[in-house]
């Protein structure tokens, strides 16, 4: 049976499931054609090869070998299998640079950053201008000085006899001496703030003024607006912005800059177990086994992240469907 031309089910062509049946089966969508798309992709790839996959590959490689930068190790390498990784493992030294590690990120990052950070970001959210722009300035300097010259700084400000802090209080503590971990968390909180600041600066600023001046009207304090209103909005800003300084504090190499990882190994850290193992002691073998074990812990903490923020987007889909079928359901009843 023929169909008029006017149907305007068949004017518009085919239903969207059969469009979006055929753009499943036709890989093509674009219409760049296969060897076009992949030229496309292809420097991507020799990038992402060249710089993260084989030197993955590389180190995985030196881990199982007794390789050595002087001696018989280094002329004549031998597998050894998994050995190194047991070793690694076993080695008391080991578990507590990954202890000090884990303590480092959680106090200076997930704690420390994130919470200085957002603080910073609300308090002064409506400010004035130009003590908005003083702050942001005062903050990025901390962020954007070479590492060398800010642990040059802090060694000035920390010195037993000469230093600024001592010089303040009138006394004479050897603060990297005896509070090395201490030292190094703050140290790192004070850097790495303004970028956290930053990014919780612009995730606040998509959230809806209406919203806060109706919680404000409701009788709502400031610290309801922000748990009631601000952190649920800006939830996946602030997952992002843990993983982003998670992942760069556990391979952060600055700890060493400041203390050396001592005193007696008091804040190694595992960047600088590793430096000390593999360049200092000349043990590559070892030092790629721990470079590798260093890289499945990133992992598995990105994994969690990752699930986190798919919960998260979860619940928004949730929540935005909810209250779709509320305003349904309220049209309807009008």
């Amino acid at each position: 049976m023929s169909t008029s031309a006017g149907d305007p089910d068949q004017a518009d062509g085919p239903d969207p499931q059969r469009r979006a049946g055929r753009a499943r089966r036709d890989p093509d969508v674009v219409g760049l054609g296969r060897w076009r798309a992949a030229g496309f992709v292809a420097p991507a790839l020799v990038v992402v090869g060249v710089f993260l996959v084989f030197p993955a590959v590389w180190t995985l490689y030196l881990g199982l070998l007794d390789y050595a930068l002087t001696g018989s190790s280094a002329a004549a390498p031998t597998f050894v299998g998994l050995d190194n990784y047991s070793e690694a493992i076993g080695d008391s030294a080991f578990t507590r640079a990954l202890w000090l590690t884990l303590v480092f990120v959680a106090l200076s990052a997930v704690f420390g950053q994130n919470i200085l950070g957002f603080a910073l970001a609300w308090f002064f959210r409506g400010a004035n201008r130009v003590v908005r722009n003083v702050l942001t300035v005062l903050v990025l300097l901390a962020w954007i000085l070479p590492g060398s010259v800010v642990a040059f700084l802090w060694q000035a400000l920390l010195d037993r006899r000469a230093g600024t802090l001592n010089g303040l209080l009138g006394t004479e503590v050897p603060w990297v001496i005896e509070h090395p971990m201490a030292v190094i968390v703050i140290f790192n909180i004070w850097r790495g703030t303004a970028f956290s600041m930053l990014l919780y600066a612009a995730a606040l600023s998509t959230v809806p003024k209406s919203q806060l001046e109706v919680a404000k009207m409701s009788g709502a304090s400031s610290w309801q607006q922000l748990r009631d209103v601000a952190i649920p909005t800006v939830r996946r800003n602030i997952l992002t912005n843990t993983l982003l300084i998670t992942l760069w504090t556990f391979n952060d190499f600055s700890p060493y800059l400041l203390t050396g990882g001592g005193p007696n190994g008091a804040s190694t850290t595992l960047p600088v177990y590793i430096y000390k193992t593999a360049i200092v002691e000349g043990n590559l073998g070892y030092g790629s086994a721990v470079s590798l074990l260093l890289l499945l812990v990133n992992l598995v903490i990105a994994v969690v992240y990752i699930r986190f923020l798919r919960t998260a987007d979860d619940d928004s889909a949730l929540a935005r469907d909810t209250k779709r079928r509320k305003r349904n359901a309220a049209k309807a009843a009008a």
